[in-house]
């Protein structure tokens, strides 16, 4: 049941993404009167569809992608005098400039479409994490890290991250995966004085980016309670704020998962606050998973606390922009980091992944599965700009040549870059659906 749930809000989510996408490409060929034969959603023979004016409006049979046929869109119809090229409202008849237009349209459509489902979220609920906007201290050190070696300790307030003075957390941690495998300054305040350190984030192949193995300091408040497990058992609710273990102060969820690694199952006094009043419980943790991945829970979903505001419609939009923003700056970096063997690509998730992740968002809410869509349009949007053959970004650059040559590259060039652009692509989805399958398998 769940795998069909997961098809069909994968279905939905990447169907309106391609929708926008190839519309894109659709209103900026009309605009510079292309004419436009086909707008297809899907690949592949077409199963059924409808005719409007010169284009025929179909559904195909591979339903992950899609796209706009324009009449003389093909490198080919070049050397046909009497074909498509010839004719004033084909593609290759139009100035270079409205050709670059027409591919950055539909990678635009998915910008816009993020920058658009963010702001009407944070309109609807807005989720502001309690501190997040002040000063980054570090709430967790894991043993033996990078940041443990450095002499982090928890309660550090971070002065400076590399360039950036009196960072947010947020600040810090999109500064901390940009600079994997690079060594970086960091300013600390411990107390009245300042210490200076320099910290190499390590690639962390779980995740696939760098890290220092430090986490914020933040309040640790519940989102949910398993019926079936301790936490249930004992009154614990949704909201409550866990405050100490055993006594000692909580600064952060990873502390807490930490010190239940440490005392290996052994019943935990937990203090925590409802509605301000102090309350105390003792819990057994239940142990999950084998060897190095055991882990000890107390039925509960942990989270920083938040508070859940309506932002006025220019805030919200311009929260949008700032999140899209970072959101974009972190993508690149992150390929940057690919290219340059710093940072793993198993981080790259593929249908079989990206299906999971929208059935899990669907089924926490609508606010889940809206934030999702925004983040996959923007990656969307990202990956169709790559300048790699075949793809829009591949489109514009070859274009981009083209007006400093001012001439036209070559039909036998233009053949082989598209053909080395579609071996790249089919090695990539190959790639990607094998880095989903492996992540589905046991060890």
């Amino acid at each position: 049941m769940v795998f069909f749930q997961n098809v069909w809000w994968v279905l939905v989510l990447l169907g309106i993404m391609i929708l926008i996408h190839e519309l894109g490409h659709y209103w900026a060929a009309r605009y510079f009167d292309v004419r436009v034969e086909a707008f297809s959603f899907g690949f592949g023979p077409r199963l059924f569809g409808f005719r409007r004016g010169e284009t025929d409006f179909r559904v195909s049979l591979i339903l992950f992608g899609g796209y706009v046929k324009m009449t003389g869109e093909q490198a080919a119809d070049e050397d046909s005098p009497d074909g498509a090229a010839a004719d004033p409202r084909s593609f290759l008849a139009k100035p270079r400039w409205q050709r670059m237009i027409i591919a950055f349209a539909g990678p635009a459509m998915n910008i816009l479409l993020a920058l658009v489902l963010l702001t009407g979220l944070f309109v609807y609920r807005y989720p502001k994490i309690v501190g997040a906007d002040g000063p980054a201290v570090v709430g967790f050190v894991a043993k033996d890290s990078v940041a443990a070696k450095a002499g982090v300790l928890p309660g550090d307030r971070i002065a400076r991250f590399d360039d950036i003075a009196d960072p947010t957390w947020e600040d810090v941690t999109i500064a901390e995966v940009a600079a994997t495998n690079r060594p970086v300054p960091v300013v600390l305040v411990r107390g009245s004085g300042q210490v200076i350190v320099t910290v190499t984030p390590a690639l962390d192949e779980q995740i696939g980016v760098g890290s220092l193995g430090w986490a914020a300091q933040h309040e640790i408040q519940l989102g949910g309670v398993s019926p079936d497990m301790e936490a249930a058992r004992v009154g614990l609710r949704a909201g409550d704020l866990l405050v100490a273990l055993d006594g000692v102060a909580l600064r952060s969820t990873q502390m807490l998962l930490s010190l239940l690694k440490e005392g290996q199952g052994t019943p935990v006094d937990l203090t925590y606050s409802r509605n301000g009043e102090i309350r105390k419980a003792q819990v057994t943790p239940r142990a999950v998973g084998e060897g190095d991945a055991k882990r000890y829970m107390l039925g509960v979903q942990l989270s920083p606390r938040v508070t859940f505001v309506s932002l006025p419609f220019a805030e919200a939009l311009r929260e949008s922009a700032r999140q899209n923003y970072r959101s974009a700056g972190l993508i690149v970096q992150f390929l940057r980091g690919m290219v340059e063997r710093r940072m793993s690509p198993k981080n790259l998730e593929g249908p079989v992944g990206i299906a999971r992740l929208s059935g899990d968002a669907a089924r926490e809410g609508l606010a889940s599965f809206v934030g999702l869509m925004a983040a996959v349009s923007l990656n969307l949007a990202i990956f169709n700009l790559l300048p790699i053959p075949i793809l829009d970004g591949g489109t514009i650059l070859m274009l981009a040549i083209e007006i400093i040559m001012r001439r036209d590259l070559s039909l036998q060039v233009k053949e082989t870059v598209f053909k080395l652009g579609f071996v790249f692509l089919i090695m990539l989805v190959v790639f990607v659906l094998y880095n989903d399958i492996s992540k589905l398998l046991p060890g």
